[in-house]
């Protein structure tokens, strides 16, 4: 079976790691696996709001949502109007997008990965990197304990040599009674903290119980992107031919 991404990234935002291991501790992996197992299912369907704020504007999209293993995805804007029908589809590592607009469909090249995806604070490669962290990174707990009268696990993770990665180190706290990812932070390669994702409005959806509201701050300044579910379903029967230049361009 294959497992679905929750469009687009919060599927790889689930692990953290640590200078000192070569290997990762067995004890490490089963509860990884188990926060990562929290997302499975063969294909997802759903709806989302993405509201970002910058230095200069704000702007809110709703969008439609569609994965099939963690290879295919596509997400549609819905609203608002003027940006309705804009899409992007993931098929692999390769990324498109469509431009209603000008009718025109955009190949994203690899030096664009890093880009803004949609003027938020996500980006091109957010989309694309949806490998388990685990296979690019040692991961060790930093810390096991209470923070604010919640048991935790706090792990820090930093990149195997060679990995294709773009972070120095990464760490996360993940709530022990339920296994749920509360934050991330990312750092670049000289140690600064260059991002903070926080998880929250945890909730039954789909059959599941997951977070339901996601929120990308950087580091340098007040800017942000609030990622909300509004709607989630699994196992939805999707097949690959769904996920096509040709469906890039339809408006359900």
């Amino acid at each position: 079976m294959k497992k679905a991404a929750i469009p687009f990234i919060l599927m790889a935002i689930v692990f953290a790691a640590a200078p000192v291991a070569a290997q990762t501790d067995p004890e490490i992996l089963e509860i990884l696996d188990d926060v990562d197992r929290m997302w499975q299912g063969e294909s997802s369907a759903g709806s989302m709001r993405m509201e970002i704020d910058t230095e200069h504007w704000s702007r809110s999209l709703e969008m439609q949502i569609w994965s099939l293993g963690t290879d295919y995805s596509l997400i549609r804007v819905e609203s608002p109007a003027r940006e309705a029908g804009t899409a992007t589809l993931k098929v692999d590592n390769e990324v498109w997008n469509y431009l209603p607009r000008a009718d025109r469909t955009i190949k994203i090249p690899p030096s664009m990965m890093l880009g803004s995806w949609m003027g938020s604070h996500v980006t091109n490669d957010d989309l694309v990197k949806e490998s388990r962290l685990i296979d690019d990174y040692d991961i060790v707990i930093s810390y096991e304990g209470d923070r604010d009268g919640e048991a935790v696990w706090e792990f820090t993770m930093t990149p195997r040599p060679e990995a294709p990665v773009i972070w120095g180190r990464i760490e996360q706290r993940i709530r022990k009674r339920d296994r749920m990812p509360l934050w991330a932070h990312y750092y670049d390669e000289d140690g600064t903290l260059a991002r903070t994702m926080t998880f929250s409005d945890i909730r039954a959806m789909g059959g599941r119980t997951v977070p339901t509201r996601m929120v990308i701050e950087p580091a340098d300044g007040e800017e942000r992107t609030v990622i909300t579910y509004i709607e989630l379903d699994f196992d939805v029967g999707l097949e690959e031919e769904f996920f096509s230049l040709r469906n890039l361009r339809a408006r359900q």
